[in-house]
């Protein structure tokens, strides 16, 4: 996780016709987090996507330093497939060793196909797969939605971990997100 990093430089938004956000710049380094908040359609995931190279700036540059791992509402599990094989196919390609399959309580569910599992169920699964993916740089959109107290906050603990280790975290979300060391940026301060 050695040099990660995010540079926003006068980033601005547009989504159709309408001009979200402009003007926003940040710099995040290893370990930093950042929380941004704002009410519905201010573009709080359009960000993430354009800080994930998904989507196209309307102006501004994003600059990245290391891999980004991304859980947004599409989770990117294979709905057809049982939740371990469709983990095992990240596995595979991520070339990973560990997803955290049993601290994050899926372990009794890798037989059941994906789309039979609860929104908590996939949004533990996503971050299973997250870990998996040993990216330096977490986009995490509302990723307490769906989740009950106890796997709320052992997502909180991996994201401080993720820090702690020099990853970098930028999450998108509504709720409150308990995390030493974070800052918080409203995002309705840069409307358009």
């Amino acid at each position: 996780m050695q040099g990660a990093s995010v540079t926003i430089e006068d980033l601005a938004c547009r989504r159709g016709d309408r001009l979200l956000f402009r003007g926003l710049s940040q710099r995040l380094g290893p370990g930093e987090a950042l929380h941004v908040t704002g009410s519905n359609g201010i573009g709080k995931s359009s960000l993430l996507r354009i800080v994930a190279g998904l989507a196209p700036a309307f102006a501004g540059t994003v600059q990245t330093g290391g891999a980004i791992g991304l859980i947004d509402e599409r989770h990117a599990l294979d709905h057809a497939l049982p939740l371990g094989r469709a983990l095992a196919f990240w596995r595979v390609l991520d070339r990973a060793e560990d997803s955290a399959v049993e601290r994050l309580g899926l372990a009794p569910l890798l037989d059941v196909p994906v789309r039979y599992l609860s929104t908590g169920q996939k949004k533990r699964a996503a971050l299973a797969r997250l870990i998996g993916e040993n990216a330096a740089i977490w986009l995490l959109d509302e990723p307490l939605n769906g989740l009950d107290s106890d796997a709320a906050a052992l997502t909180e603990a991996l994201v401080a971990e993720h820090c702690a280790g020099g990853g970098i975290a930028l999450i998108a979300s509504h709720q409150p997100f308990t995390l030493a060391r974070k800052r918080t940026l409203a995002l309705g301060e840069f409307a358009a």
